[in-house]
């Protein structure tokens, strides 16, 4: 059965991307890409060279030539890969509220925005990969097989990261959570550039009152949809094993 080669999730913070995405590539047996981590790691670094977040000449400059690696997790603590950032370990640091707060307005920066799309355009490319974001099926790869638009009410989501960073043994306030999720919301979707929103043939998910478990099955039956219509693409002489697939699929 032919598989799509390239799967997008976006959607909002805290929507439940990461850890759909995470647990797909692990049952496809493709590359985990969560792109919102380079983001991060410039507000980060911004946060650390005194860089404001209105200062898009200085966020370019630093998007284009920051030491930004994300690789394997390389410590037993619930990461789902290791980012670094001019050789220190910041995995942990970008998911500060420090950084929550500010990486709206430096991820709407074009310049930014622009230095960090072809570092994720190439990943893409290269398929067998599912890819995590916010402008992924809109922008980045609109040329995607499968997108999907995950998405969540505000409470659910400041719910979710006040549970994440609880669960690290590190204090936590639900309402500041939360006032920071909707700026958060407010700033992606109205930007300028690449604002957050489904692409025109992304199938959206309400992640509400769903488990990973329930999120999964949906995903697999859009794969069999999408396997379906490859299929009756494909020329009378072609067969599905010529197509795009998985090792997971072999």
């Amino acid at each position: 059965m032919p598989l799509p080669s390239t799967i997008t999730i976006d959607g909002p913070a805290a929507a439940g991307k990461s850890a759909l995405g995470e647990r797909l590539a692990e049952r496809l047996k493709y590359l985990y890409f969560d792109t919102g981590v380079l983001y991060r790691a410039v507000a980060w670094l911004a946060l650390q060279r005194g860089i404001a977040p209105s200062d898009e000449a200085g966020l370019s400059k630093l998007a284009q030539e920051a030491d930004i690696t994300v690789d394997k997790p390389n410590v037993s603590d619930g990461r789902q890969y290791t980012v670094s950032v001019e050789g220190k370990d910041v995995t942990w640091l970008i998911r500060g509220i420090d950084v929550e707060q500010v990486v709206s307005p430096v991820a709407a920066v074009p310049g930014v925005r622009e230095a960090l799309k072809q570092r994720q355009r190439q990943i893409g490319l290269q398929g067998h990969v599912v890819l995590v974001g916010r402008d992924i099926g809109t922008v980045v790869l609109p040329e995607a097989d499968l997108k999907i638009y995950l998405t969540a009410s505000p409470e659910v989501r400041a719910k979710r990261r006040y549970d994440e960073i609880r669960a690290r043994g590190e204090p936590a306030d639900y309402e500041q959570i939360l006032a920071a999720m909707k700026e958060r919301d407010r700033i992606d979707s109205q930007r300028a550039v690449a604002p957050l929103k489904p692409a025109p043939d992304a199938v959206v998910i309400d992640t509400d009152h769903l488990t990973i478990e329930q999120e999964l099955k949906i995903v697999q039956r859009l794969m069999r949809q999408w396997a379906k219509k490859s299929s009756a693409r494909l020329p009378a002489s072609s067969s599905p094993s010529s197509s795009a697939s998985s090792p997971a699929g072999r």
